[in-house]
């Protein structure tokens, strides 16, 4: 037999090999498709006997998001669900009230794709209109922490609510950190167990005013100090990151009932400067201030904040102080009070925007053991 005759008879068993092995990746391949597209069919099965199952009673958005996975939802498999919740999408409320390019950043998806989840969420928790009726049962749930100052209280329809941002601005040493380490402690002598988040910007958390208070109310200095997060953010971008991790502190069992960014506005002010910075600053203070009412309304927890002021030079008659911020602030404060000194060492508060309270103003001291009626 000659060399070629050997090598041919080599190559066949090769060959055979080769094609056997083709055959059985190819096996493999279709099994693999067939076991996921069955897996697709079971699931959609189980989804639309979910959506057909009839219920005697329909259940409170809250406890359908909890009974509710984000792999449910169309287009969410377990790597997609898995970017989610790594985003802070964990459940179907968070899928539902976030916007498409939200999803689109955090998923990888395609933009259809994020509005069919966004809308199959929304659609699983019933997001729709309310009656009067159940809005004013929401209402009557609000919690209102007292300022110390009976006037004050009146002024804002007995204290500062729950699910609600109130805005204080005025110039320094009008009493805006003071009221904040008011509230501070007051919430905690309402209810003991609850937890207040301070955002500190400018340095201003004080221990040591928060142990004068605590002590004027007969509470225990150290208790209320324990209960008190404070975070000290660095630039704008920090602020933001300590907002939205304030909503996974509130999952992990936190009662918290009391939000104080103080002071709101100082890092934008500083970081951008000049007219040409003037949208993007508005667009983040924007988006910061939306996350502050998000945590107010699905949590009732009162959001306070302070803010700066500036001098309008082209205002010759009156008070020329006006907040930092502009509209963007004012329309995402429910309440906005403008603190200024007073006579006597006093402070003046004054209501200048409520959506149910007239404009008002009150005057009020600013003592060792808290804030009192002047």
């Amino acid at each position: 037999m000659d060399a070629e005759a050997v090598a041919y008879e080599m190559e066949l068993p090769r060959e055979e090999e080769a094609k056997s092995e083709r055959k059985s990746r190819k096996a493999a391949k279709e099994t693999r498709e067939e076991r996921a597209m069955k897996d697709e069919k079971t699931r959609e099965t189980e989804q639309k006997a979910e959506h057909r199952a009839p219920s005697p009673e329909r259940p409170s958005l809250r406890a359908q998001s909890d009974e509710q996975a984000i792999t449910d939802l169309p287009g969410v498999g377990a790597a997609t669900a898995e970017k989610l919740i790594g985003a802070g999408f964990d459940d179907m409320m968070s899928i539902a009230v976030a916007t498409p390019g939200q999803v689109v950043d955090a998923a990888g998806v395609t933009e259809v794709m994020a509005r069919k989840i966004i809308k199959a969420a929304r659609d699983n928790l019933d997001m729709g209109f309310q009656s009067g009726i159940d809005v004013l049962q929401k209402r009557n749930n609000l919690i209102r922490i007292s300022t110390g100052v009976k006037a004050f209280d009146a002024i804002v329809g007995g204290g500062f609510e729950t699910g609600s941002i109130t805005e204080c601005f005025g110039q320094y040493g009008s009493g805006k950190t003071q009221v904040a380490h008011a509230l501070a402690v007051n919430v905690q002598e309402a209810d003991p167990s609850a937890i207040v988040i301070y955002i500190d910007t400018e340095n201003t958390f004080r221990p040591d005013r928060i142990i004068s208070f605590a002590q004027a109310k007969g509470l225990d200095p150290e208790k209320v100090l324990a209960n008190i997060r404070v975070g000290r953010a660095y630039n704008s971008d920090h602020q933001m990151l300590l907002a939205e991790k304030v909503e996974e502190m509130i999952k992990e069992g936190l009662n918290v009932k009391l939000f104080i960014v103080d002071s709101l506005t100082a890092h934008f002010r500083a970081e951008f400067v000049g007219r040409g910075t003037l949208a993007e600053r508005q667009q983040k203070i924007n988006k910061h201030m939306h996350i502050l009412s998000k945590l107010a309304d699905l949590y009732n927890l009162a959001v306070y904040v302070t803010n700066q002021v500036m001098a309008k030079p082209d205002q010759f008659f009156g008070d020329p102080t006006e907040a930092i911020g502009g509209h963007i602030v004012g329309h995402n404060s429910t309440f906005r009070i403008y603190l200024r000194r007073g006579k006597k060492g006093t402070r003046v508060a004054k209501l200048i925007d409520a959506p149910n309270m007239p404009d008002a103003e009150c005057v009020f001291n600013v003592t060792e053991h808290g804030l009192e009626d002047a």
